[in-house]
């Protein structure tokens, strides 16, 4: 048996493409997919494909790996808090316990060769006095306290001692930016397409995306044996070239936006998350607070890869797949009234001035 590829995740929207990829590849001849559901993505491709109904918190894993004579394993089931029933703790340990029960059976698996894992640009955090570009080695002014980005800065310390302890394994870590597309399910996908966009009043955060046809690109590159003179073993930062402010963007997407203040916007938040509105978390409220941009340098270097989408041109799909265009102002106006009349009494006053007029002059 030559090269086989266990994907975690498959279940999820980018773990079910990834897989679709990697199945056609030269030199890949048996996928094996781990979640505990395997979604409604259907995985079709060249190689056989295997899919084990396993949660990666359980030992299970190790017998999987064992069974197949696994190789590469791509570990993608790191996600963002989901909606629905599950529940902020589950997925904590989904993330981080998961990815500790997966690295002690890949420890003990002579057949492995490569692991690939992916993280997130959050690991930097969201701060004022950040610096104007993150590169690989440089560290956050405030660690993330809490939430994904607290999930990846405890995952990524538990890979590094796994390279530490497993020399002759290959580790990519792939820090991605906000990954957006047609059908990424992250959470500012959901945000951008919101009617209207609550925005932090006195504050227009940089950001930086990716689409989501890239972030397949870089992770099958990672799985994949390097370029000659090469190798993939470190940590990239993965994103589009470019940077947008938050209010350059909701003009691309027709998207009027709503400044509040801080405390009302993150009154609102809260709530979507208990009513399981929105993913609205306070990490996501930081980013379109003070934003965040990286370099990606290391990965154009080393992967010879420069995304075919921008950040801008990333956030055009994603305005034409949601068929974006400005709304009727009567529909602004109710969706504004509707929105105070959630707001605490001490938040209230600042959210009641905002009108129909308003709103219009925001558009422009």
């Amino acid at each position: 048996m030559g090269n086989v590829v266990l994907v975690t995740g498959v279940g999820r929207h980018l773990g079910s493409r990834f897989a679709r990829v990697i199945r056609d590849q030269p030199g890949v001849d048996h996928v094996v997919g781990v979640d505990v559901h395997p979604g409604a993505h259907e995985i079709e491709g060249a190689a056989p494909y295997t899919f084990v109904g396993a949660d990666i918190r359980r030992p299970v894993v190790a017998r999987v790996i064992a069974e197949h004579g696994v190789t590469t394993v791509v570990h993608l089931n790191v996600s963002t808090t989901t909606l629905g029933s599950t529940s902020r703790g589950a997925v904590k340990e989904t993330n981080v316990i998961g990815t500790m029960q997966l690295l002690a059976a890949v420890q003990k698996a002579p057949s492995v060769k490569r692991l690939v894992v992916k993280s997130t640009t959050s690991v930097y955090g969201s701060a004022p006095r950040d610096p104007a570009v993150f590169q690989e080695r440089m560290q956050p002014k405030v660690l993330p306290t809490g939430g994904f980005a607290k999930d990846a800065v405890e995952v990524e310390g538990y890979v590094r001692g796994f390279a530490r302890r497993r020399p002759d394994v290959a580790v990519s870590v792939l820090r991605f930016a906000n990954i957006l597309g047609p059908d990424a399910d992250t959470p500012l996908n959901e945000y951008f397409a919101l009617p209207v966009l609550p925005t932090v009043l006195g504050f227009d955060p940089r950001l930086q995306f990716v689409h989501e046809d890239d972030a397949v690109e870089v992770l099958r590159l990672a799985a994949m044996e390097p370029r000659r003179g090469t190798t993939n073993v470190g940590t990239f930062n993965v994103a589009g070239e470019g940077v947008m402010v938050l209010s350059q963007a909701a003009r691309r997407l027709g998207k009027p936006t709503v400044p509040m203040l801080l405390q009302a916007v993150s009154w609102m938040a809260g709530l979507a998350r208990q009513t399981r509105l929105l993913d609205f978390s306070p990490e996501q409220l930081r980013l379109l607070t003070h934003g965040r941009v990286v370099d990606t340098t290391l990965l154009r270097e080393t992967f010879g890869y420069t995304p075919a989408f921008t950040t801008e041109q990333a956030l055009a799909a994603l305005g034409r797949a949601q068929r974006a265009g400005l709304l009727p102002p009567e529909r602004i106006a109710d969706w504004a009234d509707r929105a105070a009349a959630l707001l605490p009494t001490a938040a209230a006053p600042a959210a009641s001035t905002i009108s129909a007029a308003t709103i219009r002059r925001t558009e422009g």
